[in-house]
């Protein structure tokens, strides 16, 4: 059992305001994973307090780049050597499967090593043909705030292009993932980041509401629920801070006619079911055309009843518990409604497997027959629920594709690639695969329309927390 009883405030362990530990089970038996401290608006004040000292006189803005880059490229490395035990702690933390942490741990490498480039290759200062100096300058104290289904992503997908850029950073840890959280404090000293210069706060909803709206953040970047970001966007318009938000989805792919139905239908395992379901990226809902629609259904539900689902620890399982038991609910709760509204529930429902009583289990289901107007096909479910969609032509389904609050993410599947990227021009989202090509850290990640503000990855992500300055001699 890990305990973390001090929060880690601009750089070192401090005893938090309140005596009160946060209790961390697993969303799979109930045992206790670990203990954490979590984080009062007393903390909040004087992490924020350390940050912004550390930005008005430290020495962490007025480095050179290169001298931030070679202790993020530090840390990297030192990250990168902890990845099984970090994979391990957020598997019996949030209930991923080890087989998507064990994956997704040490991809980060390389999504820092990407933010790297970036910063080595972006003109922090250059002259212009007109005889002007541009400038690009840290934005200030930045807070980031971040959910649990993949804590470490979050939080290095902010921390890095932030520090990279110069600006101090208060990460907002979520209670159900905190140990992970501050484990990243051991690994940030060992690198040796300046005093002052991150503080990491597990805290509850209210904490982290008043961080947010403190006066002293320059900035928020933000992952989590579209009404969460509402609340955050108007929070940052009344005070003009700046604000990167990556929110839901509720992404379609569509299938051509001509596509390879086999191969498009077993990719949904790693676009629709991945991490539980709990991605805001998940590809959820599935266009059909209507010439080989029950074909369509009928290989997604084999696939579906195909999934291991159980302990998250197990490398054999695929699908393990929802985070909580109110989560597990919510997602059962959208199951009872497909079935309301008309949907063929046609594999999984809400019987939960034997064996699995005591931790948050949904089995993986899929609904056909489903209108795009339904609940289940315009609200985002976050969880391993699938529904498909038929489609009589080509034009209904781009718009059906289209017709969402949300533009996150979204596929084609053709078999003719230039023809499923003529279709994927035409879907509004921010970012689209053809055929599950795979995508990369130097293209940004982010979403139209409800599904955020803002870009992160790469040059582009980079780029979300610098100020420019433009000077004339």
């Amino acid at each position: 059992m890990l305990n973390y009883d001090k929060l880690y405030i601009g750089g070192q362990w401090i005893e938090p305001a309140t005596a009160e530990l946060l209790e961390i089970r697993s969303p799979h038996d109930q045992r206790l994973v670990g203990r954490a401290a979590q984080a009062s608006k007393i903390d909040v004040d004087l992490a924020v307090s350390a940050a912004k000292e550390a930005f008005i006189s430290g020495s962490w803005p007025r480095m050179e780049p290169k001298e931030r880059q070679a202790v993020i490229a530090r840390f990297n490395e030192l990250h990168a050597g902890r990845s099984a035990e970090i994979a391990a702690l957020v598997t019996a933390e949030n209930g991923s499967p080890i087989s998507f942490t064990s994956f997704l741990q040490p991809a980060l490498f390389e999504q820092t090593s990407a933010y790297l480039r970036a910063a080595a290759a972006l003109g922090w200062e250059e002259k212009l043909p007109s005889g002007q100096i541009l400038r690009r300058e840290p934005v200030g104290v930045v807070a980031a705030v971040i959910p649990w289904n993949a804590p470490q992503q979050s939080a290095l997908v902010k921390i890095i292009p932030a520090l990279l850029a110069g600006c101090t950073v208060i990460l907002k840890a979520s209670p159900e993932t905190a140990l992970n959280s501050l484990l990243l404090g051991e690994i940030f000293n060992e690198a040796g980041l300046p005093k002052g210069v991150l503080s990491i706060l597990p805290a509850q909803r209210e904490t982290s509401e008043y961080l947010i709206s403190h006066p002293d953040v320059d900035k928020v970047a933000f992952t989590g629920s579209t009404a969460a970001g509402r609340k955050i966007a108007s929070v940052a318009g009344q005070q003009l801070k700046r604000v990167s938000l990556e929110l839901g989805g509720k992404s379609a792919v569509i299938i051509l006619e001509d596509a390879d139905i086999k191969s498009a239908v077993a990719s949904l395992k790693y676009s629709s079911f991945l991490n539980n379901g709990e991605a805001c990226m998940a590809y959820t809902r599935v266009l059909a055309p209507r010439s080989r629609y029950e074909e369509i259904v009928g290989e997604a539900a084999k696939l579906a009843e195909s999934l291991t689902v159980g302990d998250p620890s197990d490398p054999n399982t695929f699908v393990g518990p929802m985070v909580r038991a109110d989560q597990q609910q919510r997602v059962r709760s959208y199951i009872e409604l497909g079935v309301k509204e008309g949907a063929r529930l046609v594999a999984g429902g809400l019987d939960i497997p034997q064996g699995l009583e005591d931790g948050f289990y949904v089995r993986p289901t899929v609904f056909a027959d489903v209108d795009n107007q339904m609940r289940i096909a315009q609200e985002e479910i976050f969880g391993p629920v699938l529904v498909i969609i038929p489609y009589e032509n080509e034009e209904e389904a781009v718009r059906i594709a289209n017709d969402s609050p949300f533009g996150l993410a979204g596929g084609v599947w053709a078999g003719d690639k230039e023809h499923g990227l003529a279709v994927a021009r035409r879907i509004r989202t921010g970012m689209m695969t053809v055929n599950a090509a795979q995508a990369g850290f130097d293209a940004p990640f982010g979403g139209f329309k409800a599904s955020g503000i803002g870009r992160e990855f790469g040059s582009i992500g980079l780029g979300q927390y610098v100020e420019y300055k433009t000077i004339s001699i």
